[in-house]
């Protein structure tokens, strides 16, 4: 799938997210959750979500679950 074509789907079905105890990011997507992610990397994404656009959540929320990739990304 195209870089352009991850964008669009991410239009389509975005990605919510909630903070929940102890900092604990629960990431949803068509209101199922899809993945929990604690520490660190959940830290880091409640800033960037306070600073970020809407499309910049939504690609970080899609590389967090893997559902976007580049390059040599995984």
């Amino acid at each position: 799938m195209s870089k352009t074509d991850q964008r669009k789907q991410l239009e389509k079905r975005p990605f919510t997210y909630k903070i929940g105890k102890d900092n604990k990011l629960l990431i949803y997507r068509d209101n199922k959750q899809i993945k929990i992610i604690r520490g660190k990397t959940a830290e880091d994404f409640i800033i960037l979500s306070k600073q970020a656009d809407t499309q910049t959540i939504q690609l970080k929320l899609a590389k967090l679950t893997g559902h976007y990739k580049h390059g040599n990304e995984r």
